[in-house]
């Protein structure tokens, strides 16, 4: 085996990579863990030092490198600079605690631990910056405009930035171009380097897109060239390359739309390309090996570990008692600053090639990523609810425009759906209702293709005669749900109304179903109906609420579609829920007064109770919660899976709201 490992041929090499870069990160979506975490596994299982099936050669330094400068640009490309403008003082707070703490205790400990003075700060701003990995989860319960939150992004800002600052500074003496005049002309060369890229570059940049804009190639080249150009110039100004990738990004924030298409094109790159190439190349850096040769390999990762969560906690328990949070807030703070990866790499890989850190101060620094990847999204998760609960506050209504798409199928009768789009569209709307097929590209024939523009022709002409502007959208697509969502970002869609499917296939056992993967964008609300007879014939509205799914972000918006249905079709709204809920709900179904209440302390008996009061034709609405939500619980999908099988006769629709979501920050 040994005359066939490490692979040396390039074509079988990146054939590896791309499979690992293509299945890691789906094999671990299905746990709810980060896909870095399966491409640092995968590095370390097939690396020099463990399987030996690839050997960390010049092609994964070279990339690894230019991934780490791209993790940087992109992280500084995706701060949003107005949510620092929001609470500058809570910022600045936070910001210098969860940088000092960590900094000087970390120091302190890496001293005790024999380190000299240059690796132990070096390996102390490891623990003072932070990742905000756990902001999506935040961001899905609701809280993500909470002062708590607020302040950990913006703190996200300063730690990394302070904590770059001191690599800078470490590297320089590690390397001896310390000198007397050093700080002199660190301070002097390093503020013209900051201010040629933060005001030069904008200007060059604004210049370019008008110029030469036209080009969507030119655009991505000339972004890709700037950062790298930034980068390079850094070692005259002192600096590490990664502050100047960090600074380009800080440069270019204002100037790339977070929605554009160029900012799709560099997530994109990065994503499938360059970080994880770098995230391999890492993982073929831990030996497990060295945990066994000796003790201080041991005592090194735990100490690590040990103190970036200790360090972090008291950080956010300061926080918390100068700024008055609550515990669940503090925690909350706590996961999101907690967690490590783009800035612990950065110093790790600088610290290892210059050679302060020898292989134990990596394996533990990956062992520490690995932890505290693992911990913050539980923390956020679990306190992020109790924060959401505790905030006994109504969601205000969604005032976004609104814009409905109907995915029609050639299987199932059109009108239906055609007419909840009709029912749910906001009076005095001017958004057209969009009329959408797809025709999947292996079944593409003439046929095919004239028989779903004919189903879109009629789809157009039955809203028109109801005096409501449409249009319509034919797409051919690999499968059906990748043509939805890429249609629905296209035309920018706030809700989307599709069919009841009950049937699978097998790909999904590894993919997900449909339905899962329609819910994986979580910017627009989704609407899944079921239809057995004419709903404007029956009689009462049904409405099934989960346990704290009227505290969810989206309720309102869910609760807006439901009053226009029963106003539009003059049904009786019946909502089974608890009691807590009741309370709740009753201030904001006043237009509504003959609401029905059915309550029962343990809501699993609600399901019983509503088939005893539902007769054919009624309409059962179910609040969909997507996955890992406010009101998420493993009952859910078995429950309202039950309801559909238990009540053929009467009619279905799923409401899964939109979410809450903003752009998320890495460090």
């Amino acid at each position: 085996m040994a005359d066939f490992f490490p692979i040396t041929n390039p074509v079988i090499v990146f054939a590896i990579v791309a499979s690992l870069i293509l299945i890691c990160p789906i094999l671990l979506a299905r746990y709810r863990l980060p896909g870095m975490l399966g491409l640092l596994f995968a590095g370390a299982l097939l690396g020099p030092n463990a399987l030996n099936v690839l050997a960390r050669d010049q092609s994964f330094v070279l990339f690894g490198t230019v991934g780490l400068l791209y993790i940087m640009f992109i992280a500084a490309l995706e701060i949003d600079m107005q949510q620092l403008k929001r609470s500058k003082s809570h910022t600045l707070l936070f910001g210098l605690l969860t940088f000092i703490i960590p900094q000087a205790t970390g120091t302190a400990i890496a001293l005790l631990l024999g380190f000299d003075w240059l690796a132990a700060i070096l390996l102390a701003s490891m623990f003072a910056s932070h990742t905000l990995l756990a902001y999506p989860i935040a961001s899905r319960l609701g809280i993500s405009r909470n002062p708590a939150v607020t302040t950990a992004v913006g703190g996200t800002i300063i730690t990394d930035t302070l904590a770059l600052l001191v690599l800078a500074v470490i590297a320089t003496m590690a390397k001896g171009e310390l000198s007397e005049h050093y700080w002199l002309q660190l301070g002097i060369s390093l503020s013209l380097y900051i201010l040629a890229i933060l005001f030069l570059l904008p200007k060059l940049a604004r210049w370019f897109f008008r110029s030469v804009g036209g080009d969507g190639v030119a655009e991505f080249v000339f972004v890709l060239a700037t950062v790298f150009i930034c980068a390079s110039f850094s070692h005259l100004a002192g600096a590490e390359p990664i502050i100047g990738a960090f600074l380009a990004g800080l440069a270019l924030n204002r100037i790339i739309p977070h929605n554009s298409t160029l900012m799709n094109r560099l997530q994109f790159t990065g994503e499938a390309i360059f970080i994880p190439f770098f995230l391999l190349s890492v993982g073929m850096l831990l030996d497990v090996g060295i945990f066994f040769a000796s003790a201080r390999a041991w005592v090194i990762a735990f100490a690590m570990v040990a103190t970036v969560i200790l360090t972090k906690w008291a950080a956010a328990e300061l926080c918390r008692l100068f700024l008055g949070y609550s515990k669940p807030q503090a925690r909350v703070v706590f996961g999101l600053s907690v967690a490590q990866a783009a800035a612990t790499l950065a110093a790790t890989m600088v610290g290892y090639e210059i050679g302060l850190f020898d292989e134990a101060v990596v394996n533990g620094a990956i062992l520490m990523i690995l932890v505290t990847c693992f911990l913050a999204p539980w923390l956020v998760d679990r306190y992020g609810r109790k924060m959401a609960l505790s905030q006994q506050q109504l969601p205000e209504d969604s005032l976004a425009e609104q814009r409905i798409m109907v995915a029609l199928s050639p299987e199932q009768p059109a009108e239906p759906f055609l007419q909840l789009a009709k029912w749910l569209r906001k009076p005095g709307s001017v958004q057209p209702v969009y009329a959408m097929t797809i025709v999947e590209e292996q079944h593409s024939q003439d046929a095919k293709l004239q028989h779903a523009e004919q189903l879109l022709a009629n789809a157009v002409s039955y809203l028109a005669t109801a005096n409501i502007s449409a249009a319509s959208k034919l797409r051919i697509d690999l499968n059906i749900t990748d043509g939805i969502l890429r249609t629905r970002r296209e035309l920018r869609a706030s809700e989307v109304i599709v069919g009841w499917s009950e049937h699978s296939s097998t790909s999904e056992l590894l993919f997900g179903s449909m339905l899962s993967r329609l819910l994986a964008d979580p910017a627009y609300t989704l609407l899944v109906k079921r239809q057995v007879a004419p709903l404007q014939h029956g009689k009462r509205l049904c409405w099934l609420l989960p346990p704290n799914a009227d505290l969810e972000a989206g309720s309102a918006e869910a609760l807006q579609l439901i009053k226009r249905l029963c106003q539009q079709l003059g049904l009786t709204l019946q909502i089974y829920c608890q009691p807590e809920q009741q309370t709740r709900l009753k201030l904001r179904l006043k237009a509504l007064p003959d609401t029905q209440w059915h309550t029962a302390a343990d809501w699993l008996q609600l399901p019983a109770l509503l088939q005893k009061h539902t007769a054919a034709g009624d309409l059962l609405v179910l609040y969909g919660v997507r996955k890992d939500g406010l009101a998420w619980n493993n009952h859910l999908p078995e429950v309202q899976n039950q309801l559909a099988q238990q009540l053929p006769a009467v009619n279905l629709l799923v409401i899964y709201p939109a979410e809450m979501v903003e752009p998320s920050i890495t460090g």
